[in-house]
Formats: structure tokens, C-alpha cells, sequence
């Protein structure tokens, strides 16, 4: 035996999700009662008493159930809860008005695939043409020729070797270049044979030579990388990065050369360098980022924000007030994804931090949080919205 107090109570359980699965039961023998009102609520010509009258016989008729008479005062409690009862089951469901009805289809629920986030992911293309995938090369020695030897460590990274030979008389001519490439969603760090030690950003790459035979050191990126240059104060090192060089002795910095960025930005963390494009050169002290904008405008000189750009070396993603449009092209990039907006949301701003290591709905469901965006992914494809 129940009581309509009783009832009210079980109701109250079975929204906070406490009901036992026998109270659950008997929830569910009201299931019917949902479908009368579905067929009567909205039609002006059944009175809300009739209908309430139905309701009771329809409850009278349960073996779990004993029917109480409504109390003065609470003539239609009992309806409104068989109203919020009937959203409680049929969420989820196509409701139709008046008293027609036609079953809907079954729609298959399709699994969303997890875009996991990057790695180590690069293949090396040598002087003569050949590729090797490096993240599905093995560990140890990758290339092993008269006076070079490129392996791999089991952490992601190549390291050069050279040494001269008494027969190998290349080095005094023309230099063998090489080439390591990052894709979408990879990274990784090479050492050269100098000592120098460079990580790849995503979608970059650097060309280099086997060797530094000559009066300097020089290397050509696009994409960014962060450099820890080894001293040699004989032998200069330079970045040629789209029109803009970058020249040092030994020193740590980054060089972003997207080529979506509009510029190439160089951020000092430790020595000096000395950053040229078009008629304009600038000396970086550290803590100091030049940018060097397209069409040989002047070198522009900002204090740099250091948590930020050296973010992707660390592991994670920061942003301290930075646009959809820049959060979202560092996002494409590392989980290989495309993005497209169905609103004018580009500008808004977001600040946060979270690791990179996360899948990319828990980055943009942070981002959503703080109702800069809305989003939905269909595939690999990132769709923005207000």
C-alpha cells in the first residue's frame, strides 16, 4: 500500500537519482498514464478534470497501487506530477500534437571517434632522396655511412654524428643536406652534429646539413622550433625563417614561422641574438620577442610572454587572453584536425591552461565553460559556434 504523500516522496527520490530498483518498479507502472496525457493534454476540448479523472481510474486499476482520494486544497498536484513524470520518461523522444500519431524512425546512435592528441610523429628525407618514417623506424642507428651516423633513442629523439674521414673529401665542397618534418599532430627534437638541439613544433620542419663544414653554422625552418644553440664563436649559427634571419653564437630561443601567422616572431629566453628581415635589424636581450612582419616592415620589439610561447615545448597549452582564431590554428595543428566557424566568434577571448596530452574535447569543453564558444565535431572537423 501506498500513500499519495508516499508517492510524492518516491517521485522526489527517483529525480535524485536515489530509487531502489523495486521503488524504481514502481515508478514505472505509471508509464501508461504518461501516454493518456500525451493523447489528451493539449486538446482544449478535455478538461483538466476529466483528464484527472481518467488518471485515478487508470491507478485504481494497479495491484501496486491503492488509490487515495485528492485532498481540498491539491486538486491537480496529482496531475502536474504525472506532467513532469511524463517528461522524466519521454526524454529524448519526438512528441506529437493532437491526437494523431505515426511511429518514428529508429535513428542509429553513432559512435564519435576520440581525436586523441599528437606525438612523436616526423619522418627524415637525406641528401639522396630517401624518406624514413621515424616514428615507425626502430631504436638504435638509423643511417651509418663513412663519417655519419644518425640514430634514434628511445625517447623521440635523432641524434647526428660525424667525424672525418682520411677518404672523405665531400666536406670541403658541397655540403649534404637533410630534412626532418613534422606532420599535423607530431613533434620531435633532434640533436646536430654540432651539439645543437632543436624541438619541432607540429606541421614545422628543419633543413640542415650532415655536417657544419663551413665559416657558419646555418639551418632553414618553417613552422617553429625552439633552439638550444651549442657556442662555438668561430662558427656563427643561423635560422633563415620565410624571409627573416636569425643569427647567434650559442643561446636558447624560439623562432614561430607559421606561415598563417602573418609574421615571424624570434622570443629570447637566454644570450643574445641578432634578428634581420628586409632593411630592419634588431638585437634581442632575453625576456624580448621581435616580429617580423610581411612586406619588409619594421622589426616590432615586445616584451615577451614566456609561459605562453614555450607552452608547446612543456607539454601544454596556455593562453593568457589569446583569440578563438590563434588557440584554434595551435589546436588544428596538434591534433590534426580542420576548423571551420558558423558564427563571427574569431576575436573572443579565452585565458587558461590544460595539458596538450588531453583529448580535444576536454579542452573544448573547458573553453565552452567559459562561454566563449560552442562547438561540435563531425569527423575531424571542428565546428565553432556561439
Amino acid at each position: 500500500m501506498i500513500t499519495k504523500e508516499e508517492f510524492l516522496t518516491l517521485y522526489e527520490k527517483f529525480n535524485n537519482g536515489q530509487c531502489t530498483p523495486a521503488e524504481k518498479e514502481l515508478l514505472d507502472t505509471y508509464v501508461d498514464e504518461m501516454k493518456l496525457l500525451e493523447g489528451g493534454w493539449n486538446n482544449d476540448l478535455i478538461k483538466e478534470e476529466d483528464v484527472h479523472a481518467r488518471i485515478w481510474q487508470r491507478l485504481s486499476e494497479s495491484r501496486r497501487v491503492v488509490p487515495i482520494a485528492p485532498q481540498k486544497g491539491h486538486k491537480y498536484l496529482w496531475l502536474k506530477v504525472a506532467a513532469v513524470l511524463l517528461l522524466s520518461f519521454l526524454v529524448g523522444l519526438f512528441f506529437i500534437n493532437n491526437e494523431k500519431s505515426s511511429p518514428q524512425p529508429t535513428v542509429a546512435k553513432i559512435k564519435q571517434k576520440v581525436i586523441l592528441p599528437g606525438g612523436n610523429k616526423a619522418y627524415l628525407t637525406m641528401a639522396d632522396g630517401s624518406r624514413i618514417i621515424l616514428n615507425d623506424a626502430k631504436n638504435g642507428d638509423l643511417v651509418t655511412k663513412p663519417g655519419l651516423k644518425v640514430s634514434k633513442t628511445s625517447n623521440g629523439m635523432l641524434i647526428y654524428h660525424f667525424h672525418k674521414t682520411a677518404d672523405n673529401t665531400s666536406l670541403n665542397t658541397k655540403p649534404e643536406y637533410n630534412t626532418i618534418t613534422t606532420p599535423r599532430g607530431g613533434q620531435y627534437q633532434v640533436i646536430l652534429d654540432d651539439g645543437t638541439k632543436v624541438w619541432l613544433n607540429a606541421a614545422s620542419s628543419l633543413r640542415f646539413p650532415q655536417a657544419f663544414t663551413g665559416k657558419q653554422r646555418e639551418v632553414e625552418l618553417t613552422g617553429e622550433a625552439y633552439f638550444e644553440v651549442a657556442k662555438n664563436k668561430a662558427k656563427p649559427f643561423m635560422v633563415q625563417a620565410n624571409g627573416t634571419q636569425v643569427q647567434v653564437l650559442g643561446t636558447h630561443f624560439n623562432i614561430n614561422a607559421y606561415g598563417d601567422n602573418g609574421g615571424v616572431t624570434t622570443t629570447l629566453l637566454e644570450g643574445s641574438v641578432r634578428m634581420a628581415s628586409g632593411k630592419s635589424t634588431v638585437m634581442l636581450t632575453p625576456g624580448q620577442q621581435g616580429t617580423a612582419g610581411k612586406n619588409g616592415a619594421p622589426i616590432l620589439v615586445n616584451n615577451a610572454d614566456m609561459e605562453e610561447t614555450m607552452a608547446w615545448k612543456n607539454g601544454l597549452f596556455v593562453f593568457h587572453d589569446a583569440s578563438i582564431e590563434n588557440i584554434m590554428k595551435q589546436v588544428s595543428r596538434w591534433y590534426d584536425v580542420d576548423v571551420a566557424y558558423l558564427d563571427d566568434v574569431q576575436n573572443n577571448e579565452f585565458g587558461g591552461a590544460i595539458s596538450k596530452y588531453k583529448s580535444i574535447t576536454e579542452l573544448l569543453n573547458i573553453m565552452e565553460l567559459t562561454r566563449s564558444i560552442h562547438y561540435k565535431i563531425e569527423g575531424r572537423r571542428v565546428i565553432i559556434m556561439k
